[in-house]
């Protein structure tokens, strides 16, 4: 067994774990203070929102996947937002635009992430929304520690705030340059809104304070102040000015929606994801896949095991560019089930040979499949790195997100990948405090493609939760940030747990990898054919093999790959488990 960084926590009255480690000590507050998993992770999540802000943010989205100590069936709550009323191909077009923008509010969807935490507070929690958003308030009001990725960001954008945002530089670099790691940031004017909106919901029961808050998001103040502000021109990353074209009436049209999960087995777990709308069906193509193939082919360890394991993602994510996309339900469905079929995924197996591919290779399911420009991405636009994103001096932002995962001795059980609304997308809101997202990146303005843009559609989202059953009962929750990397990243956690028997934090630690030879989903959407990035701790032997059988290998730092946090419950024995990852030292799991 190799070597931990930390401990796997174990315990049995309530665990969390995070991607940094306020949020983690914030939802164990919640947890010991009598509150449960749905409360927890909301008022961690709010803080994510102050302590991550260049990963997510009140104007951003989310993708969760839940269960209840009712033992109902699992649910994914569909946080992201659609293309505003007058977000259409022929707009952009007019603007003199062949892409949607990866900076400015032209590219923003409907904000989804607050009232997606409220409607989950409201309908399955149990505590008062101003005891949830006390704990953001004092953060943005007394201030939290710069990661130094927070500073590097700060520091990259800070001519385009300077120049062109000034809103932006008012909010993050108030004493006139930009702050150091470890130096303190505050944001009284996003508490303000967040207290605002306790205000809002004074009498009645508990869910009727939040409901109130929840038409203050949507209808009242908060809309109208993010329409007011998003359409004045302001600068985008191509490098021109636009005025946005999200709406009040935008916000009110959002309203958040559960719906059952998509589901495959693998080596005797259920493995649940959100829909074709989200990347998540990758995981569960690459699983199917490789349930057609022993342990030891599959071992991340070996150099056939990596490459194994890299082939199935590439055809994976063949399929996400071919066939994914906002879909009607039934539609999806069909879609679906062809591509996690035991048919399919064996003939797909049987595409894998002892040579790296450097094909776009969509499967066969009986529809036209999309073909996306191919275009070859450089050396100097590669981006690897902890789930932390690669931001362009113009806000473009390339992967990039945060995540909480939450536990309780009820057996309440939450995955939950925020995002978007990052500082860097788009100027922030003077009178709130926070900037929107830039989630319509992900769409092409081709009226072909199953990701086009279109007013009413979700944009087909990196955001990828993960939640594990067996025999029906749900035993794991996790995830990770990093764009098209997410479902990679959880691919080797569950071979390394379900099929080589490793513990969580063993499996998180162990050494990472990821294709990048698909179409990125930020823009410029660029793909390295035969691409597959490693960190070095993988050993010379076996990069070197891969490289021998074709491989386009880039090595990256010992550390420097993912953000995976997870934790685990015996339906059984009750025991709770924990861990989170070591890259970047924000990761941290909590819990007795």
């Amino acid at each position: 067994m190799a070597d931990k960084t930390r401990p796997t926590l174990r315990g049995s009255f309530g665990m969390c774990a995070s991607t940094h480690w306020l949020a983690s000590a914030t939802a164990q507050s919640v947890l010991e203070r009598g509150g449960n998993a749905f409360d927890a992770a909301t008022a961690g999540a709010f803080v994510l929102h102050v302590a991550e802000p260049h990963l997510n943010g009140p104007g951003g989205d989310l993708v969760a996947v839940f269960a209840t100590a009712a033992g109902t069936s699992p649910l994914v709550l569909a946080g992201q937002g659609h293309a505003p009323r007058a977000a259409t191909i022929e707009h952009f077009r007019a603007e003199g635009l062949d892409h949607v923008p990866g900076a400015g509010a032209l590219a923003a969807a409907v904000p989804g992430a607050v009232d997606s935490w409220l409607w989950l507070l409201a309908e399955f929690g149990t505590w008062e929304l101003t005891d949830i958003l006390a704990y953001a308030i004092d953060y943005a009001e007394r201030g939290v520690p710069v990661v130094p990725p927070l500073a590097r960001v700060l520091a990259t954008v800070e001519d385009l705030f300077r120049t062109h945002w000034p809103t932006s530089y008012a909010l993050w670099m108030p004493e006139g340059r930009v702050p150091q790691p470890h130096d303190t940031v505050v944001n009284p004017v996003y508490a303000r809104t967040l207290r605002r909106l306790c205000a809002e919901g004074a009498g009645g029961t508990r869910t009727a304070r939040i409901d109130a808050a929840r038409r203050a998001w949507r209808t009242g103040f908060v809309a109208t102040a993010v329409a007011e502000f998003a359409a004045t021109p302001h600068r985008h990353s191509s490098g021109t000015d636009h005025a946005g074209v999200l709406s009040a009436a935008d916000f009110a049209d959002f309203t958040p929606s559960v719906e059952p999960p998509v589901t495959a087995e693998f080596r005797g777990v259920t493995v649940a994801k959100a829909g074709l709308w989200s990347q998540g069906p990758v995981l569960l193509q690459a699983l199917t896949i490789l349930d057609h193939f022993d342990d030891a082919q599959i071992d991340p360890s070996t150099a056939g095991g990596v490459h194994t394991i890299i082939e199935a993602l590439k055809l994976a994510m063949a399929d996400r560019e071919a066939y994914y996309g906002h879909r009607d339900p039934a539609d999806a469905e069909a879609v679906a089930h062809r591509l996690l079929s035991s048919r399919y995924s064996k003939e797909r197996a049987g595409l894998i040979g002892p040579g790296a591919s450097t094909a776009f290779r969509p499967g066969d399911i009986g529809i036209t499949p999309y073909a996306p420009p191919l275009i070859a991405r450089q050396p100097s636009v590669r981006a690897e790195g902890v789930g932390e994103p690669t931001v362009q001096q113009t806000g473009e932002t390339r992967g990039d997100t945060c995540h909480i995962d939450i536990v309780d001795r009820w057996g309440n059980i939450i995955s939950a990948t925020p995002s978007g609304g990052w500082l860097q997308s788009s100027p922030a809101v003077p009178e709130l405090g926070f900037a929107l997202g830039t989630r319509l990146q992900m769409t092409w303005l081709d009226p072909a493609a199953p990701t086009r843009l279109a007013p009413g559609r979700r944009p087909r989202t990196t955001l990828s939760p993960t939640l594990l059953l067996r025999d029906g009962s749900p035993v794991a929750a996790l995830g990770t940030p990093g764009g098209d990397q997410q479902d990679q990243w959880q691919l080797l956690y569950l071979v390394r747990t379900l099929a080589l028997g490793m513990d969580p934090q063993e499996a998180i630690d162990a050494p990472a990898f990821h294709t990048t030879a698909m179409p990125s989903s930020f823009w410029p959407r660029t793909w390295t054919p035969g691409g597959l990035v490693i960190e070095e701790r993988a050993g010379r032997a076996v990069i070197d093999a891969l490289r021998d059988r074709g491989h386009d290998v880039t090595v990256s730092g010992p550390w420097s790959l993912g953000r995976l946090s997870v934790v685990t419950r015996d339906p059984h024995s009750g025991l709770l488990q924990a861990a989170a990852n070591p890259r970047g030292a924000q990761g941290y799991a909590a819990g007795r």
